[in-house]
């Protein structure tokens, strides 16, 4: 009987991986740096060998490992195929299950690494007990992961999920990292966010401690949490946007809960507080009973989703 599984999320600085027993709990975790020289040919090999390492420094045999999980930055499709490759690894079009069976000699399972994530929160973390749910990233850009039935949502080449890249302004002038205008993750991301305050500030003069010093999802949620009435408007605008596009989410959806994690999301109930009033206000009623939490498993998220493709 398979007693172990392999979670790993592979991130554009550092690849994490953890060993987890057949219960889904977490026996070590551990780091390796993104080595992206030469379009990151090295990266997946480096992977292979460092789980092969950790199976010999714990005297694990082949026949005892159910396989190994991978979550990666970009669209992947069911057999594990990265069509578009992963332009921040430096990837071209790949195929990451055939390459790491074929040094490994063990199953291996990848997917899009919000998606993972996704499921690594419905496994263990904020999601429990839901299998209709969706993971809502808010960091660098706004990642998203949908669970359809306790499965994950991939679509025809892997880029179900990309709820950043929903379209929620008219009238943007900015490109989005996607090269489209008027995404989420132009509003609703820690820039967004950045972009929303500096926006409000060169509106007027009014008083405000954002006007002191660095600007940051994090100095503007404090600014909040203190009262300031220019910061509670940045908010007001954040959670509008966030909250119309998760409203679109739900209505295609149908949800039973939000999972809310990622950087901004370290603000706490009070984020939460500014998306609900105007989901409410855009959402089809029978749509409406959506419960909005937080992430719990931070920077596990990955490996977790990852070994639970596996182990689930």
């Amino acid at each position: 009987m398979s007693r172990y599984a392999f979670g790993v999320d592979i991130g554009g600085t550092t690849v994490k991986l953890g060993l987890f027993d057949s219960e889904g709990n977490i026996l070590d975790k551990w780091e390796i740096p993104t080595v992206k020289e030469n379009n990151g040919e090295m990266i997946l090999p480096h992977i292979a060998d460092s789980i092969l390492q950790k199976m010999q420094e714990k005297s694990i045999d082949k026949n005892e490992v159910a396989g190994v999980g991978v979550g990666a930055p970009g669209a992947v499709d069911d057999n594990g195929f990265m069509g578009g490759g992963a332009v921040n690894l430096g990837w071209k079009p790949l195929n990451i299950t055939e390459i790491m069976e074929s040094i490994l000699g063990i199953p291996v399972k990848a997917n899009n690494d919000a998606n993972v994530a996704a499921f690594g929160e419905m496994w263990q973390g904020g999601g429990r007990g839901y299998r209709n749910m969706v993971a809502v990233t808010l960091g660098t850009g706004v990642g998203g992961g949908i669970i359809v039935d306790g499965r994950i949502l991939t679509g025809a080449n892997g880029a179900g999920g990309e709820i950043g890249h929903i379209h929620i302004e008219d009238h943007e002038e900015d490109a989005c990292g996607c090269k489209k205008h008027g995404c989420l993750e132009q509003y609703a991301s820690a820039t967004g966010i950045v972009r929303l305050a500096k926006r409000r500030l060169a509106e007027d003069d009014a008083p405000s401690v954002l006007r002191a010093g660095e600007v940051s999802a994090k100095t503007v949620f404090d600014a909040v949490k203190a009262g300031d009435e220019v910061a509670i408007e940045i908010a007001r605008r954040f959670g509008e946007y966030l909250g119309k596009g998760l409203a679109a989410v739900a209505n295609v959806t149908n949800p039973e809960v939000f999972v809310i994690g990622g950087g901004v999301s370290k603000a706490g109930e009070i984020l939460l507080d500014f998306v609900r009033p105007a989901f409410a206000k855009y959402v089809f009623t029978p749509c409406s009973n959506v419960k909005f939490v937080l992430a719990e498993l931070g920077n596990d998220a990955g490996i977790c989703g990852a070994a639970g493709m596996i182990l689930r």
